[in-house]
């Protein structure tokens, strides 16, 4: 199974779909790893990135995540999906899940603001929020939860256990 944390960025889908593979043991990938250097120097200049920018990156993580199903491996994946579109390109069949990390535009910002280090900030938030398309087929979490509570939520609503402890 492929489970895709999705939101806008600073939605926390990083650490959240971290802490749900680590729960799981699972293993993470972060869709951010398949940007060119070019849509990641567009983000950090706050440019946002159009429909052309993004195929590449989809197509990409498509082949992914057909790759990972072939292996019968497990993997939480942290990808913004913004659009139904986007969306439909990344679903291989059931054996992939959305979760959509929602929140309000201005607590993602004050996130945003407090985030150091990373390409994407507060400059592009308007323009996701503006692409997205809140998903009807997702688990929907409200990201106002504490992190640990989101995880929880997320194995509920899937019908998913935690991995057993190792010795």
């Amino acid at each position: 199974m492929v489970i895709v944390v999705m939101g806008v960025t600073g939605s926390g889908k990083t650490t959240i779909g971290s802490m749900l593979a680590a729960r799981l043991g699972w293993d993470f990938a972060d869709a951010d790893e398949f940007h060119s250097a070019e849509n990641k120097a567009k983000m950090h200049q706050g440019i946002p990135l159009t429909d052309a920018d993004r195929a590449p990156w989809l197509a990409a993580i498509h082949e992914r995540i057909a790759q990972w199903l072939a292996e019968k491996r497990n993997v939480v994946l942290a990808c913004s999906a913004l659009k139904q579109s986007y969306r439909q390109l990344l679903w291989t069949g059931p054996e992939v899940r959305f979760v959509y990390l929602r929140g309000t535009y201005d607590l993602i910002a004050e996130r945003l603001r407090a985030r150091k280090g990373h390409f994407a900030d507060e400059h592009i938030l308007a323009g996701q929020f503006a692409d997205l398309e809140e998903p009807t087929e997702a688990v929907i979490v409200d990201i106002s939860a504490s992190p640990e509570d989101m995880v929880d939520e997320i194995c509920r609503r899937l019908g998913l256990a935690a991995a057993p402890a190792k010795l």
